[in-house]
């Protein structure tokens, strides 16, 4: 197995999808998953799946698959879900506050310690018991947690200054929600949530969809 640093992004961004499928199948499943079968679920070329279960696990065996229970295991540790990363969140509107109480952040490492905001109004602390704190104490939070991940949720005209302002305090990975392109030094990990994309491709799909039925 290589280290997670050695992965390109495409891999990193396709293993959680493994992951998923294999956590929610059914309790009566097979004890044993085959790079073929996983393929086939996904909808997805078998040598690239083949491929990239190698980087995360060893225990692939010829004409058995692997071990589903392991294999979980493994892909869990490899994308460090086995070790919390504690997180700051800028921006505590409608977004922001989601994303602060949703509590499955958990079970893949995420641990949100506090939201930050330039409202007043809107400080203190949410329906978790996190705090909201004022944007200004942010220098001292990161420093006295060594926080090293910040989720951007600011409107856009807000995100390159609030990304320099993160990376200014040593956060080395972004997850960015804001619509809108940012810059970070090259050091940085930056993850831009673009639902418009997203939005847009499920699009194409649907109309591609009707134009085959016409």
């Amino acid at each position: 197995m290589v280290s997670s640093k050695d992965v390109s992004k495409s891999v990193l961004k396709r293993l959680p999808g493994y992951l998923a499928y294999l956590k929610n199948m059914p309790e009566d499943s097979p004890s044993h998953i085959s790079a073929t079968a996983l393929a086939n679920a996904l909808g997805m070329g078998e040598v690239q799946v083949r491929k990239d279960l190698a980087l995360v696990s060893d225990g692939g065996r010829p004409k058995i698959g692997y071990l589903r229970v392991r294999l979980i295991e493994d892909i869990e540790q490899f994308l460090g879900y086995d070790n919390t990363t504690d997180a700051v969140l800028i921006g505590a509107g409608r977004l922001g506050c989601a994303l602060l109480d949703y509590e499955g952040f958990e079970e893949y490492g995420l641990n949100i310690l506090a939201a930050f905001d330039t409202n007043p109004a809107k400080v203190g602390v949410d329906e978790t018991g996190k705090p909201i704190l004022p944007l200004d104490q942010l220098s001292q939070f990161c420093e006295e947690h060594k926080v090293l991940m910040g989720i951007v949720t600011v409107p856009a005209a807000c995100a390159q200054s609030v990304c320099d302002l993160l990376v200014e305090n040593g956060i080395k990975a972004i997850w960015n929600f804001a619509p809108i392109h940012v810059d970070v030094p090259k050091n940085i990990l930056l993850q831009t949530q673009n639902m418009a994309t997203s939005l847009a491709l499920l699009s194409v799909h649907l109309q591609a969809q009707m134009k085959t039925k016409e």
